[in-house]
């Protein structure tokens, strides 16, 4: 007995467990795509995750120079000038504001938190403010929906 001739071409080979090499299906290419776009997307704009103890005040101060309260000032540094001058009884003349800078408070407490208080825990876009009267330096500090309150003791 003979064996049979050898194929004389590649076309009439017979295919023993060999894959097809070319373009790839498109059903086998969708999850591919998927599956890319996804690790592409979680690895674009997150950079490192704050840390839970890092404090977030941007202390920049601010481009005003040390003057009075006018009806261009922010609104409120004016409450801040009229709160020292009522409680301390002098004319809202007499209030210096030294300085304001917008800072990010990193809770409720706009940096003047009290022992035993609870705040929430959320950052607080505001204002620290300094004024001065006969010498004395006060701070005021605002954010949120509250009104500048003055703060003795900072803790931030």
């Amino acid at each position: 007995m003979t064996p049979p001739p050898a194929p004389s071409s590649s076309a009439e080979r017979p295919r023993t467990g060999s894959r097809q090499t070319g373009v790839m299906p498109a059903i086998r290419r969708l999850p591919l795509l998927l599956a890319t776009s996804v690790l592409v997307a979680a690895c674009g704009g997150a950079g490192p995750a704050p840390d839970s103890e890092e404090t977030a005040v941007d202390t920049s101060p601010s481009s005003s120079p040390p003057a009075s309260p006018s009806s261009s000032a922010p609104t409120d540094v004016v409450r801040a000038v009229e709160d020292l001058s009522t409680t301390l009884r002098v004319t809202t003349e007499e209030v210096e504001v030294v300085s304001t800078e917008e800072v990010t408070w990193r809770d409720g407490s706009r940096g003047c938190a009290k022992p035993g208080q609870m705040y929430t825990q959320a950052l607080v876009d505001g204002l620290r403010i300094t004024l001065r009267v006969a010498g004395q330096t006060y701070e005021y500090h605002s954010g949120g929906s509250q009104p500048p309150a003055p703060c003795d003791e900072p803790t931030e």
